[in-house]
């Protein structure tokens, strides 16, 4: 029978380090205060913090530990369900402990508490936040703003024996610019970027993949280093990225946003966009894939990207893989990009699958004009990744001002774009636009001056038009109006389209024919474009 004193031994971890983890876990246990594990995926950052904070939990009898993410429904399965029962294993016997589940924490043996928590959830953070800490570890920083980690770290402190304070903090890298880079890299405050006045509390250390090869598959750590040039470098080589000047999309602002899924019966409305290309067939490298993106609008009125479905391959494939996203997620219709071929994107669709409701719309606007409403919502936090769109978010991140500077063309991207704007911006927008074109018409005819009705000549030619003629760009060939009425462009690039429709092309890039209007007033002298 074992003694009293055998049955209240420590237990003792047999955690088995590489030599690069061995490094990383004497800069733990330095004397300062905030300490930065920053690298690639499955690197063994976590486990090897997580772990620490077990050691101190055994260490320093009723201290207490908060381990954040920024989603509290991330926080739960990663840390409390993976990460944490996978560290006690490691002890040569049982670490007793037993598992509040409502509250969000474990206790241990000896009165030490570990609590684990999203920043989102305001009500626990309220809770846990009334608390002292003598450990706190932010978990996946690019998710987490500043100003939440600066509000968390104000709970670093309880004083109690056996475990000094100390903050960690781990990521994969983002941009140069986010504040961990700057924190820990430049040494200077993310907010007022001085200098800061203790640079021996803040200590930073890489890991990467194959710093941890012995634990991972060659295939897996062969899938990361086949990743996208800008995912490569965060998830394989794991360094900060630069970041694009005018870049109107942030790894960090998707981030922030990405949840690990949304309810069906919390999707109000779901279509599946579409951007085609010319691509022959699944080997024909010199075309761009046809991108397929689906998204939802939620119940809260929030956009949510649910699947990318992008591929290159011939078009009895793609409108196969067209159908098969629309039943998969129950969408309202398709949402089809129609200035490359026009009709033919709805034959496609419609050969796959005759029923489908198929939009066409009009990209009568450049591609960085399309997206800033879009971004402008990511911003905002509007807008939400269920899960993660590697390819996607790479061209996303590399739309600028200045035009895409990602390679080859953001077919993906552009296929986001659509289906955002379909499900945030189309209905309440068009009609928006439509009364403040009417009224800016009136306002204009209230301000015309009498001298000009009074001058004129009395009208020979017939009644002013029903329509305006307009000179499209020259890669339109069709376009839809506020009206809902597609326009065709003859062999010279004209189109004749309603006058309510007339103000919103021209700021589109279309041109008016001065001669039109002319006649139509009886202004004969006014000159031609």
């Amino acid at each position: 029978m074992a003694s009293e004193n055998e049955t209240f031994r420590r237990p003792k971890s047999k955690f088995a380090r590489t030599a690069k983890q061995e490094e990383a876990q004497k800069l733990l246990d330095g004397r300062q205060r905030h300490t930065l594990l920053v690298g690639g995926a499955r690197s063994g950052k976590t486990t090897l913090l997580v772990h620490q904070i077990v050691e101190r939990a055994l260490d320093a009898n009723g201290s207490r530990h908060a381990i954040l993410r920024f989603r509290a429904n991330a926080a739960r399965p990663s840390i409390a369900l993976d990460t944490l029962p996978k560290v006690f294993r490691f002890y040569d016997r049982p670490v007793k402990f037993k598992q509040n589940r409502a509250e969000g924490y474990f206790s241990l043996y000896n009165d030490s508490e570990i609590w684990i928590a999203g920043l989102d959830d305001q009500e626990r953070v309220e809770k846990i936040l009334g608390k002292e800490y003598a450990t706190i570890f932010l978990n996946e920083c690019s998710q987490i703003p500043y100003a939440s980690a600066l509000v968390a770290l104000t709970r670093l402190a309880q004083v109690v024996e056996g475990a000094p304070q100390a903050a960690y903090y781990d990521l994969n890298p983002s941009s140069k610019g986010h504040w961990t880079n700057v924190l820990f890299g430049d040494l200077r405050d993310p907010i007022t970027r001085q200098p800061v006045d203790d640079p021996e509390n803040y200590a930073r250390m890489f890991l990467n993949p194959l710093d941890n090869a012995g634990n991972l598959s060659a295939n897996y750590l062969k899938s990361l280093e086949r990743l996208p040039e800008r995912q490569r470098k965060r998830f394989y080589e794991g360094v900060y990225i630069d970041e694009l000047e005018g870049a109107l999309f942030s790894y960090e602002a998707i981030a922030r946003g990405r949840v690990a899924e949304l309810a069906r019966e919390r999707r109000r409305r779901v279509v599946v966009a579409v951007d085609p290309s010319g691509a022959a067939g699944s080997d024909d490298d010199s075309a761009d894939e046809i991108g397929i993106v689906v998204a939802a609008r939620g119940d809260d009125d929030h956009a949510y990207v649910l699947a990318d479905r992008s591929l290159r391959d011939a078009p009895a494939a793609w409108g196969r893989a067209v159908v098969q996203a629309f039943r998969e997620h129950e969408a309202d219709r398709v949402v089809a990009e129609e200035n490359f071929g026009g009709e033919m994107v709805r034959f496609v669709i419609r050969a796959a699958d005759p029923n489908l409701p198929v939009h066409l719309v009009a990209a009568s606007r450049g591609k960085v004009l399309r997206a800033e409403p879009v971004s402008a919502l990511y911003a905002q936090g509007k807008v939400h990744h269920v899960g993660r769109f590697a390819v996607l978010e790479d061209q996303l991140c590399a739309l600028t001002t200045a035009g895409y500077r990602g390679e080859g063309s953001p077919d993906h991207a552009d296929a986001l774009v659509f289906a955002i704007t379909e499900l945030m911006f189309e209905e309440t927008a068009a009609i928006i636009e439509y009364y403040r074109q009417q009224a800016e018409a009136r306002r204009q005819e209230e301000q015309q001056p009498p001298s000009v009705a009074s001058t004129a000549p009395a009208p020979v030619a017939p009644a002013p038009a029903a329509t305006i003629r307009l000179r499209a760009p020259g890669e339109i060939s069709s376009v839809h109006g506020l009206s809902s009425t597609l326009y065709m462009a003859d062999a010279e690039h004209v189109v004749a389209v309603l006058p309510g429709d007339a103000a919103d092309l021209i700021r589109a890039g279309f041109r008016r024919i001065e001669a039109d209007v002319a006649q139509a007033v009886g202004a004969a002298s006014v000159p031609t474009t």
